[in-house]
């Protein structure tokens, strides 16, 4: 096993079996925010706005906060361990095999749903009628847009990004000029749902909008292909992190003082609900078209992320050892990715993904855990760093976790019990082996 304070040393770029550093900041941070504006930002606030009421914006704050601690404590450990895992790699290092493989099991199969989930959401988008061979289609083109190399990647992210920041500028436009009902009668903008929660109604809403701030992990999935990883991966996590919050509070603030309480709380696509209710209704089709992207641009993130952990997690064993492959004129783990799109496409054809996909939420907060734990070790740190912001992560994630629904707790917890039982199963075999060769 690693020691736990042994740094990891850069890859070397010429070395076979490794991934090149292409990516630079601006690359780097528009892949991180191109994921925190998936499709996550044209449905979350709705339900966070039935549980929140009127703190909507206490939720949002609540949840960028403990996406901060997060960001702090992956950016220390992606510029110091600057290899494809993300967290994985984080947990082997400095808490040891198991913390890691908990991270990397969970970030893998609970990002995986949440791909189907996004591809899906592209499909209702586009075409109702269509929407699985149309979820499908787009899983298998993103992931030919992955096997060209993370350049390529990262170009497609900055145009899809480009066409969701214009969406959410529209959006914003038609929501100030109104006409703004909420703001009538009492002038309340606490929905019915909301109001009954009351305070305790904050929690999970926080942890709803959590996720929408969980993309800067990608920046640190991809640390072996950033190019000098100790100045580019902090800055770009923290300025996609800073970009996305200015956007989502702002957003919060916008809904509740333009929709009435009720539509809010109980809209499918509270977005496009926004442009509908206003003078800029005729927009209406560009905002499906700025969901489309989004879906198609978290997704192109996500199937990237996923796969470099794959990757990270078949080079020690964790998950089978041709994963790590790493091939091609552009240097890809070709089949990591192809195995990622391959489950993708099973759960679109065969489970109804939309019910299990909050079980990612819980596997994500536990990722987190893992990060701040493994955060709090390190002894160098930066003035911005303290430790008692790892602590706080690391408690905020526990309890987030602890206020989703059950059925989303119990289901990935089942998940998380399965793979470890696996692997406990697997290194037995293992250590029989090799005492029967001794």
């Amino acid at each position: 096993m690693a020691s736990r304070h042994q740094n990891t040393p850069s890859p070397d770029p010429h070395t076979p079996g490794q991934l090149q550093r292409r990516l630079g900041v601006l690359d780097s941070t528009a892949i991180g925010l191109g994921s925190m504006l998936g499709a996550g930002v044209f449905v979350v606030f709705a339900p966070a706005a039935a549980l929140a009421g009127p703190l909507l914006a206490v939720a949002v704050a609540l949840a960028g906060l403990i996406a901060y601690c997060n960001a702090v404590a992956s950016a220390q450990l992606a510029a110091q361990y600057p290899s494809s895992g993300g967290t994985y790699v984080y947990g082997r290092n400095r808490l040891g095999e198991w913390p890691g493989f908990i991270a990397g099991w969970g970030f893998v199969t609970g990002k995986t749903a949440s791909c189907a989930a996004m591809a899906l959401t592209f499909g209702h988008y586009v075409a109702p009628e269509y929407a699985t061979p149309l979820a499908v289609a787009a899983v298998v083109v993103l992931t030919g847009v992955n096997l060209l190399g993370i350049t390529r990647t990262a170009l497609l992210t900055r145009i899809l990004l480009g066409v969701v920041l214009a969406t959410l500028a529209f959006v914003a436009a038609a929501a100030i000029l109104g006409p703004h009902p909420a703001s009538d009668g009492d002038g309340s903008v606490a929905g019915v749902a909301g109001a009954a929660a009351g305070g305790w109604g904050v929690l999970p809403a926080a942890g709803l909008m959590f996720f929408a701030f969980a993309g800067y992990a990608r920046i640190a999935t991809l640390g072996e292909e950033v190019k000098d990883p100790t100045r580019t991966i902090p800055r770009a996590i923290l300025a996609a992190l800073a970009a996305a919050f200015v956007i989502y509070l702002g957003l919060a603030l916008l809904l509740q003082w333009h929709l009435p309480a009720e539509q809010l709380a109980g809209s499918t696509a509270p977005l496009l609900d926004a442009v509908t209710s206003s003078q800029l209704s005729a927009g209406a089709p560009f905002v499906q078209a700025g969901a489309a992207a989004a879906c198609l641009g978290a997704l192109l993130a996500l199937i990237t992320g996923v796969g470099r952990t794959a990757m990270a997690m078949a080079r020690e064993r964790d998950l089978p050892s041709p994963l790590a492959r790493v091939a091609g004129a552009h240097t890809v783990p070709f089949l990591a990715e192809l195995t990622v799109a391959a489950a993708v496409v099973v759960l679109l054809l065969s489970t109804n993904v939309l019910t299990v996909v909050g079980f990612s939420s819980f596997g994500v907060l536990v990722y987190y855990s893992v990060t701040n734990a493994a955060a709090f070790t390190l002894a160098a740190r930066p003035w911005h760093a303290p430790r008692w912001l790892n602590a706080l992560g690391f408690l905020g994630c526990l309890l987030l976790a602890v206020t989703l629904p059950p059925a989303s707790v119990l289901g990935m917890a089942a998940v998380l019990a399965v793979g470890a039982a696996g692997r406990f199963l697997v290194l037995r075999r293992r250590l029989r082996r090799r005492r029967a060769a001794a």
